[in-house]
């Protein structure tokens, strides 16, 4: 009995270390295709994904591209 509880745990824990990997903010700015598919991933599943690292260093990495955009068409 014990021995089954101890395999279930560690298949339970195998399974939700299954995480997708985190992204930088640098990384999503250099990968524009990559940030675009995470941000509309993370837009479809809001409730699940919203406060996820990568799901918010998307969010950032979109401000920082629309602004670097803005600078350069004030001629900045």
């Amino acid at each position: 009995m014990r021995r089954s509880l101890l395999l279930l745990t560690m298949f339970g824990l195998a399974a939700c270390s299954e995480q997708e990997r985190t992204y930088t903010v640098e990384e999503l700015v250099a990968d524009e295709a990559l940030l675009s598919s995470i941000i509309m991933k993370c837009r479809n599943n809001p409730g699940e994904l919203r406060d996820t690292a990568t799901c918010q260093n998307a969010e950032s990495a979109g401000g920082k591209l629309r602004l670097q955009r803005m600078r350069q068409s004030l001629g900045g």
